[in-house]
């Protein structure tokens, strides 16, 4: 059987590792609640307008809280602390995303293109929305359907003509890349260029062993401090003093409670977070079907012998042999057998079709007849199952409640960092810090990238701290573990070292340099010297190079010191036996080839692969195609005026979110 998501190969890294160019970003204007605005009628200008349609600040503001959002999620603890500078970067990202999504609407409603209310149905049914409002194939009703909108500010109507939108602009998307097509002999290229092999004999000179050759003097060190000197002017780091006073995280989230009502609240607003689609656990027991001939024809007789194989297992199974037993001496699917053919929780969509209408079909305990499918013949045993269902707020109280208490936390020590900040402007911060009991520090003289006591890694404390005006008033700054005022006291500017401070530093890189030009010089030789000789392996001899063999290798794959073939070492696929190649650079080694073999794919090994290739190309040929009608779309509209974006608008946003947050 393959699971999709456990198969590696073409079609799966378009999917995953492709998507198109444009994402129309559903519902992200429509799920957000309106914040407080900006101050002004900000909110209520023109961010852009898409002809004739306006994209209003409060639009970009809500889509760019919800990108950062996400973001955030991702950087745990420090989420709060970073937020500002997500909002900054996401701003021109909505609006960019935003003004992408409303010309493709535009122009599939000029090109006559219409969503009925019945596709607007099926896609909340079974679309990516059936998981929330139908599960396991069941309405969650009227009245919490309404209410769950109702929690992000949305109508049923509201929402559904957003969800017509999308499927409208998939409907666009439909018809510009249905112009994509692939040929036959595309197909055959794009396969042989992925699954041809080569063997190769490579000779290699490693950089490391000629720096260790190098023992310069003490006048060419000089020389080549006095020729890069312009490299180590100011190279010692301007440095700063400062006193600080630390509020930390920790200490306030041990003051910090979490009622039952702030749980509820939070589980509310996150219910679609704690669904559990249904799922069952199977074990299976796999007779592969033979693969096809080169014409693309199965054999039948291998066929029908396979089905046989599996009916005796079957009767093994109804005979009192043990599941587990069975699966793991004759089936054929290595990622289950050595398990006793255990799959574990699956999903749908997950399996074959008929593997997975036959498994959900069976009762807990029950075990299958034997099931034919496109992959060959199954055995399925139902070991358990989970109907589709909402957590409880008990279920997952444990998971919100550090959640609560790290938002809490970081409320209260920015209340408490303001007060402080505030008390330090009119008395100091040491009477200030001293009325809180809280310890002020001083610090040394420090670079921008030390680490400083109580801190941690602070990045935006740093750059506080070194933008910061000599003599100006405290000031407050994130940290990793919470946040601190401080107050600069001195600058030490940049210098420059003299040849005796960094004579270390000057010798490492006089033999980096040297050894450098040396390798690319050797490594040109070796190539030179092998070809006039038609002998990879005297030429190495002679300039003392290591010359290994490698195994047969795919355009994706790996050699010890040659590194990544599909680097300058792809030349071995362009080659012929008995060729050698030039000189190759890989990291700190240099290296020269000789092709000793080249394995092509069977006309068998095509036939199996032929349709998965046709798709990945057919799919990456369609996001080429979509993506340059995106582009020139979008700039015909601009140069006809029907695309105006206001760009200070967008810059203003951005530093708005930055110092607002969230």
């Amino acid at each position: 059987m393959i699971r999709f998501l456990q198969t590696p190969g073409p079609v799966k890294k378009v999917v995953l590792g492709g998507m198109l160019i444009v994402i129309c970003i559903a519902m992200l204007v429509y799920l957000i609640p309106s914040g407080n605005g900006t101050s002004g009628n900000s909110n209520v200008q023109s961010v852009a307008t898409v002809d004739g349609s306006d994209i209003t600040a409060t639009e970009v503001r809500n889509t760019a809280r919800q990108m950062a959002q996400q973001q955030a999620a991702r950087y745990g603890a420090q989420a709060s602390m970073i937020m500002p500078f997500l909002l900054q970067q996401a701003t021109q990202q909505a609006a960019d995303q935003l003004i992408t999504r409303q010309v493709l609407l535009s122009q599939a409603q000029h090109l006559g293109l219409r969503v009925t209310p019945k596709e607007i149905q099926d896609e909340l049914q079974h679309g990516r929305y059936a998981a929330t409002f139908f599960p396991g194939g069941n309405f969650i009703g009227e009245t919490e359907y309404e209410d769950m909108l109702s929690r992000a500010n949305l109508t049923p109507a509201l929402f559904e003509d957003s969800v017509g939108t999308d499927i409208l602009i998939g409907k666009l998307q439909a018809l510009i890349a249905g112009g994509a097509s692939v040929s036959d002999a595309e197909v055959r290229k794009e396969f042989a260029k992925e699954n041809t092999k080569v063997k190769f004999d490579y000779a290699v000179l490693k950089q490391d062993d000629l720096r260790k050759a190098l023992h310069p003097t003490d006048a060419e060190l000089q020389a080549f401090y006095e020729s890069h000197k312009k490299t180590y002017a100011n190279s010692v780091p301007e440095k700063r003093k400062i006193k600080y006073a630390v509020l930390d995280l920790n200490q306030v989230r041990g003051t910090v409670q979490v009622s039952r009502e702030d749980l509820q609240a939070y589980y509310d607003q996150h219910r679609d977070q704690y669904r559990v689609p249904e799922q069952i656990k199977v074990s299976h027991i796999w007779i592969k079907s033979p693969l096809p001939d080169a014409d693309g024809k199965v054999d039948e007789k291998a066929l029908a012998d396979a089905q046989h194989r599996a009916e005796e297992l079957l009767k093994q199974l109804k005979g009192g042999a043990k599941f587990e037993d069975v699966a793991k001496k004759s089936s054929e699917d290595p990622g289950s057998a050595n398990v006793g053919g255990s799959l574990g929780w699956i999903g749908k969509n997950q399996t074959t079709p008929e593997f997975e209408k036959a498994a959900y079909a069976l009762s807990k305990g029950q075990t299958s007849d034997v099931v034919k499918s496109s992959d060959g013949f199954h055995i399925i045993r139902l070991d358990d199952k989970h109907e589709a269902h909402l957590k409880t707020l008990d279920e997952v109280k444990d998971q919100i409640e550090p959640i609560l208490k790290q938002q809490k936390a970081a409320q209260a020590a920015q209340k408490e960092a303001d007060a402080l900040l505030t008390q330090a402007k009119a008395v100091g911060l040491d009477a200030a810090a001293a009325t809180e009991k809280i310890p002020v520090i001083n610090s040394d003289f420090f670079g921008r990238k030390d680490m400083l006591p109580g801190l941690g890694p602070a990045a935006q404390f740093m750059d506080a701290v070194f933008t910061a005006a000599e003599k100006s008033p405290p000031e407050m700054a994130p940290t990793s573990q919470g946040f601190a005022v401080f107050q600069l006291l001195a600058i030490k500017p940049p210098e420059t070292p003299t040849f005796e401070e960094i004579r270390s530093r000057v010798e490492t890189e006089f033999k980096n340099e040297r050894s450098s030009v040396l390798l690319s010089q050797k490594t040109q030789e070796l190539s030179d010297r092998a070809k006039a000789a038609h002998d990879l392996k005297r030429a190495a001899k002679e300039l003392g190079a290591e010359v290994k063999t490698s195994d047969f290798v795919l355009p994706d794959g790996q050699v010890p010191d040659v590194g990544s073939m599909s680097g300058q070492a792809a030349v071995a696929f362009t080659m012929k036996p008995g060729e050698i190649s030039g000189p190759i650079n890989s990291a700190n080694n240099g290296v020269v080839l000789e092709l000793l073999e080249v394995q092509t794919p069977t006309d068998a090994d095509f036939a199996a692969k032929r349709d998965e290739i046709r798709d990945s190309l057919l799919q990456y040929k369609q996001q080429q195609l979509f993506g340059v009608f995106v582009t020139n779309l979008k700039d015909e509209m601009k140069k006809s005026g029907k695309i105006k974006v206001n760009e200070e608008l967008i810059k203003t946003l951005a530093k708005g979110n930055s110092e607002e947050g969230i």
